[in-house]
């Protein structure tokens, strides 16, 4: 097996995964905790106690408590990136007289991204406590289909305002809770979701700039090599011109870093860019991941049917059920980059 056919396997592999993470986001009960809680059932009587609550403590405190370990993962992977298009990618693209203009947008790019990441990570998503819960059970109206007046947190011992959640990685209630990201190490929220997409954005910008850099470098290097009118004698003793898959393969000897770059740049593209216009048209129609993920095969309970057609209520129109907070698309956009504030009563 070459080294195409098993890159093709690995990329295959991933795109699957990522398809069946979307596919079984949201939901508590899927294929993948079965298959975990088989293996870990079939492995325990060979696993050593120590080794089984070493793996335990790790899940838990990557995915079920705050850890900055994805904030460290993300500056490591940025900076591996970083490093090899300054290292190596600038210089030929200068040999190219590209201008200096061009080669600085990803610098500029990733300046602008810091710091939408850093107020990601520091600003308040919009947190609910005793002091504020009184104003904020009036920022939003209850739709009385996903948010109902009356209901308490039972962890916080407090009135949930509508489009609120509850965290149980940081363990605290978030008004518009929308998820928590493990990669910024907060929850995504009233306040800070305008951030949310803006990183997101850029994050796509700054590996689609660098991958189009790196792209047009790769095939001027084509170009000059002469590569596409050259020959070679294959297994069979013929002569065969160089197509498609000798380039790549001469690519990926020559410039094996970059190639490689280069791929994981344009899979972070592709996987970002469809994240990011999911958020865009939440954004667009003024919902939460969260709320999205509650209304997929949502049944009104007065809806359902009866034994009497008659006393089943006339439903509202899915969209205006489903898309109760949408004020047009304008509104929407202000109230994200503008998020309203908590009613603060008046002293007498």
């Amino acid at each position: 097996m070459d080294f195409l056919t098993l890159f093709a396997v690995y990329v295959l592999v991933v795109l699957t995964c990522i398809v069946l993470i979307c596919k079984y986001s949201g939901q508590q009960k899927t294929p993948f905790n079965s298959l975990y809680n088989c293996v870990v059932k079939v492995l325990a009587p060979i696993t050593p106690k120590w080794l089984q609550k070493l793996s335990h403590w790790t899940l838990h405190n990557l995915f079920h408590q705050r850890s900055n370990t994805f904030i460290y993962l993300h500056i490591l992977l940025e900076g591996a990136v970083y490093a090899e298009f300054t290292y190596e990618v600038f210089g030929f693209c200068r040999e190219m007289d590209m201008t200096l203009t061009s080669l600085s947008v990803p610098y500029i790019l990733l300046a602008v991204k810091t710091f939408l990441f850093y107020r990601c990570i520091k600003r308040d998503p919009g947190t609910v406590t005793k002091k504020n819960v009184a104003g904020q059970l009036h920022v939003y109206p209850y739709d009385r289909r996903l948010f109902h007046p009356g209901v308490s947190c039972p962890t916080c011992q407090l009135l949930k305002p509508a489009r609120s959640k509850h965290c149980r990685v940081c363990n605290r209630c978030v008004l518009r809770f929308d998820h928590h990201c493990v990669w910024v190490n907060n929850c995504v929220g009233a306040q800070n979701t305008h951030y949310f997409l803006l990183y997101l954005l850029s994050v796509c910008a700054m590996a689609g700039d660098i991958a189009l850099l790196t792209g047009d470098m790769l095939l001027h290097a084509v170009l000059r090599s002469g590569i596409l009118r050259a020959s070679y004698i294959d297994e069979n003793g013929e002569q065969q011109l160089a197509g498609p898959l000798f380039v790549v393969q001469h690519l990926f000897l020559t410039f094996p870093r970059i190639v490689f770059m280069l791929g994981f740049l344009t899979f972070i593209f592709f996987l970002l860019a469809g994240y990011s216009l999911f958020h865009v048209y939440l954004a667009l129609v003024n919902q939460t991941s969260n709320e999205w993920y509650k209304s997929r095969g949502y049944v009104c309970q007065h809806c359902r049917p009866t034994t009497s057609p008659g006393d089943a209520c006339s439903p509202a129109p899915e969209h205006s059920r489903r898309y109760f907070y949408s004020r047009g698309i304008l509104s929407n956009l202000r109230e994200i980059f503008f998020p309203p504030q908590p009613v603060r009563k008046k002293d007498n």
